[in-house]
């Protein structure tokens, strides 16, 4: 089959996959399709963990269309797994079902679920890896970022105007940009396993962190960096039990049970920021959604926590004095002490610009 075709109906998987964005978390985000003769015949994605893979679902689909797989294509845009988790062996049912060829987007970064390839082309079926490879990664960044480094991707939302202010000198900050940004934060935020914030931000705006401007099955964990312990008992981020705070001291005895604390001090008496992305690696954190004030902008970035920045400028200028995306721990004596990024993406978003940056080498 040319190549062409392979890249044609591996893009059809990658579209399924993505219906998975706001539901599979803590699995990746997998789609499949299984095509004979040119055409497709059956068709799956992996939806929510505990539930059927992609591959299972596109076998299951064929059949009920009537259509027998043997000798056909399967397109999968991660390596079907090779371990007994929640679910068999997806390399063992694409084994029995008969398929000739398996063409994979990308090999599975998690160790223990890896291994299909090799059990597919023991079985005798032709294996081609790597079509479409850097769209399957950038779907599943966060998750690719736990299984190799043990921590989520960590994305930090801004909202700011033309001369980088967040807010107003008194802390007012709604609304800097449009309705249309909002919405579209609001989608960064639902895709996200969990939302971090600071106290700074609590106690000033008492958002609930909660998606609303689009559709979702779930809502994100929030994560409140909370040196002191100084969570008002009726924060709205509280509200429906799912949210952790972090401190560096005591829990705060008016909070009720039903709050979950951790405490994670560093040596200054902080919160250790590098130690909280580490324990949200080991809770299944794939991607986590930075909304926060500049302090804590400025401690990520410090610590060389940041992957991704979307940053919404508004086409306004507020002046000095107002609040700006990040507090450095220090001034810069040079330049090349800057934190590098690159740029990803530039597009319109109602009245407002998005800018997506990513971390470049050498960035910390």
């Amino acid at each position: 089959m040319a190549a062409d075709d392979d890249r044609g109906f591996m893009a059809q998987a990658l579209a399924l996959a993505e219906r998975g964005l706001f539901t599979t978390t803590p699995n990746p985000r997998v789609g499949c399709v299984i095509v004979r003769d040119g055409a497709v015949i059956g068709e799956g994605f992996h939806v929510r963990a505990g539930e059927p893979h992609a591959e299972a679902l596109a076998l299951a689909d064929a059949t009920r269309r009537g259509h027998d797989v043997k000798g056909a294509t399967l397109y999968v845009t991660l390596e079907p797994c090779g371990h007994h988790g929640r679910m068999p062996p997806c390399a063992d049912a694409v084994i029995a079902s008969g398929v000739a060829r398996v063409v994979i987007a990308m090999t599975d970064p998690n160790p223990l679920a890896a291994g299909g390839i090799a059990r597919l082309r023991a079985a005798g079926i032709e294996v081609a890896i790597g079509v479409a490879e850097t769209e399957a990664r950038e779907l599943n960044i966060g998750f690719v970022s736990r299984m190799t480094r043990g921590t989520p991707w960590l994305r930090m939302k801004i909202a700011a105007s033309l001369d980088g202010c967040t807010a107003l000198d008194n802390g007012t900050s709604q609304w800097i940009t449009s309705e249309e940004a909002r919405a579209d934060g609001h989608a960064w935020r639902a895709r996200a396993c969990a939302v971090l914030t600071g106290i700074g931000t609590v106690l000033q705006d008492d958002p609930a962190f909660t998606v609303r401007a689009v559709e979702t099955p779930r809502q994100p964990l929030r994560v409140v960096v909370d040196r002191r312990g100084e969570t008002p008992v009726h924060a709205r981020v509280l509200a429906d039990g799912n949210a952790i705070v972090v401190t560096a001291g005591p829990r705060n005895r008016s909070w009720p049970v039903s709050v979950e604390v951790v405490t994670l001090p560093d040596a200054q008496g902080r919160v250790d920021l590098s130690g909280l992305l580490r324990l949200l690696g080991d809770r299944g954190i794939n991607e986590l959604h930075v909304e926060a004030g500049a302090r804590l902008n400025g401690a990520l970035l410090d610590a060389g926590l940041v992957d991704e920045i979307v940053a919404y400028l508004a086409p306004d200028v507020i002046g000095d004095p107002a609040r700006g995306m990040f507090a450095r721990a220090g001034a810069l004596t040079s330049l090349a002490a800057k934190t590098r990024f690159e740029w990803q993406d530039v597009r319109f978003v109602g009245r407002d610009l998005r800018v997506l940056a990513r971390r470049g080498e050498g960035g910390h």
